[in-house]
């Protein structure tokens, strides 16, 4: 099935723009493109043939990815490439960075080992320096094992045997592949927090010789036009005093300021990224009745937004463009969200910064892994965890870990969910309190029409097919993290021609509309109750689930923009 995008993907350099806006050097280069590949049992040594060609960054299930092939849980898939330096990066020290891989890679750099990473969805890097040839090509090659669901790991929606509501696997590279030149000190992350209550902004760097005596130096822009400098130390950070009339960021107005960060020694830079922040905060806090509510900047707010799987039928993992990825949030925001609710995916770097600029606040689930207790979501629950191996319990935290913080800085991210469900849920009250101490400046949604725990700032509950509050808590905030699901299979654009999959189905785009203001009304009568958050079942298609409100090769807008805008903006102003 192929999107309108599709036929705009470039041999050459697919996703070509530069894959980290809110950490971007000047200077880089993109190692998407074709790659040889080989699909191997798993242990076996380093092919001396390939098996052909794969278009990196699309997973080697994906049609673009030229391949279509499934490695099993008892094979490994090999990449390889060769790439020049250009001679003015010779006396630079050179990173190598993948946005994500799935799931378990070893990365070599001319036949020396330089990177090992366990997580199909955070990304890595390694400074390959000290391996490079002095001149003339370079080759890179990659090992990776993924058991989709054989294994523990966290996986999303990936299952060998897809159907229903879960989906074809992903294995391999599925993110942008880059390398970029650095001094021999460096800025290896930047964490950016901003405070509303005090009117700044701390920038915290973490360098790569953090006993040197470099300088760090922050400018501050409000569009071209720099309003603050401020410097501080190596390995530190840098508190700013922002002006005291300082732009707030809401979805109706998501201003970002742009940083300009310097590590400089003896006066000269040695490293600089670009960069932006939003003065916005997120909280929980009753309104005048006494009832607990999310709110953006002190002020009550209902989040409205789609369950947004991420997934497409041409590139599975990976959207076909950078347009085709921001075309979905810009759909988003004309039907009239104002939130989306991450489901047990994460995103290329790009996807958060988009939406950051035009206005959408972010619900961020953790995938999905391992095993599951009883499902017991009508009550607060009274039956036994599961109990996750070590290894398991292991790699979740690493990859929780790692999200969180590869995540932080991005201004539109305002709740944190360790689990959907009861999938792979365990240890619910620790894990909530955890994510909270990584991440004290975002509110905690602990398990989303999960088994619920006495534990978080959120209680969520998932009702199909209409919006309903069927267990409320007075002391949390109360939200509807699923409901909908409003089937409408539309011929000529359907994964498969029959059994398709809806909570409810209709025959025209007419029905599903009054279908969807009917339930967006009852969230009105839900809202007095305490309802301070819903969200509706889904953006598009998924394989053979037709309850979106696109479909899945994006070609068809199922309901009346217009309507769905109107009673959507509708609901959100009932807490403005």
């Amino acid at each position: 099935m192929a999107t309108p995008w599709t036929l705009d993907v470039s041999a050459d350099k697919p996703h070509s723009e530069y894959p980290r806006p809110i950490m971007e050097r000047r200077e880089w280069m993109n190692l998407n493109g074709l790659w040889n590949y080989a699909i191997l049992p798993k242990g076996a040594a380093e092919p001396w043939h390939f098996d052909g060609q794969i278009l990196v960054p699309f997973p080697i299930e994906s049609s673009l990815s030229g391949v279509g092939k499934h490695p099993t849980s008892a094979q490994e898939l090999w990449y390889e490439r060769e790439f020049e330096l250009p001679s003015r990066w010779r006396r630079k020290d050179i990173l190598l960075h993948f946005g994500a891989v799935d799931f378990k890679a070893d990365v070599w750099i001319n036949d020396s080992l330089v990177a090992s990473h366990n997580g199909g969805f955070t990304e890595f890097s390694a400074n390959i320096s000290r391996h490079l040839y002095r001149k003339g090509k370079q080759r890179i090659v990659v090992r990776v094992w993924d058991p989709t669901d054989d294994g523990f790991q966290p996986r999303g929606k990936q299952v060998n045997s897809p159907g229903g509501i879960w989906y074809t696997p992903v294995s391999g590279i599925w993110q942008t592949v880059w390398i970029e030149p650095v001094s021999l000190n460096y800025m290896e992350s930047i964490r950016i927090i901003p405070n509303i209550d005090d009117g700044t902004v701390l920038v915290e760097t973490h360098t790569h010789q953090p006993q040197s005596y470099a300088e760090i130096v922050v400018s501050v822009y409000d569009g071209n036009r720099k309003i603050m400098t401020k410097r501080g130390h190596n390995n530190s950070y840098v508190l700013l005093n922002m002006p005291k009339n300082f732009k707030m960021w809401t979805p109706d107005n998501p201003f970002l300021y742009g940083l300009k960060i310097e590590l400089k020694e003896d006066k000269m830079p040695i490293d600089q990224v670009r960069s932006y922040v939003a003065m916005r905060k997120i909280s929980s806090e009753q309104d005048e009745k006494g009832i607990q509510r999310l709110c953006l900047n002190h002020k009550p707010i209902f989040m409205y937004g789609p369950l947004d799987q991420g997934w497409w039928p041409d590139g599975l993992y990976t959207a076909p463009t950078d347009s085709a990825m921001l075309y979905d949030l810009q759909q988003t925001k004309a039907l009239g969200f104002n939130m989306i609710r991450k489901h047990v995916k994460v995103e290329p770097a790009r996807w958060y910064t988009y939406c950051d600029r035009i206005g959408l606040l972010v619900w961020q689930d953790m995938p999905n892994g391992d095993r599951s207790p009883e499902w017991q979501n009508n009550k607060f629950y009274d039956g036994n965890e599961f109990t996750r191996s070590e290894e398991s319990d292991a790699q979740y935290r690493q990859e929780w870990h790692e999200i969180l913080k590869q995540l932080e800085s991005y201004p539109s991210i305002a709740v944190w969910i360790p689990f959907n469900e009861a999938w792979g849920q365990y240890d619910t009250e620790n894990m909530a309190s955890w994510t909270r101490y990584m991440d004290p400046n975002r509110l905690v949604n602990p398990a989303s029409g999960g088994n619920y725990y006495y534990c978080g700032d959120i209680l969520d509950v998932h009702h199909y097919p209409e919006p309903r509050l069927t267990l409320t808590d007075p002391n949390r905030i109360n939200v509807i993290g699923e409901y909908g699901g409003i089937g409408l299979p539309v011929e000529g654009h359907l994964w498969q021609p029959d059994k398709n999959w809806g909570y409810i189905q209709y025959k025209t785009g007419d029905e599903v509309t009054n279908q969807y203001v009917n339930y967006a009304s009852m969230l009105i009568e839900l809202i007095p109750q305490g309802c301070s958050a819903a969200v509706y079942t889904q953006t598009t298609d998924v394989e053979t689930e037709v309850n979106g409100l696109m479909t899945y090769d994006r070609r068809v807008l199922k309901v009346d923009k217009q309507r769905v805008h109107d009673i959507n903006q509708y609901v959100i102003s009932q807490l403005k």
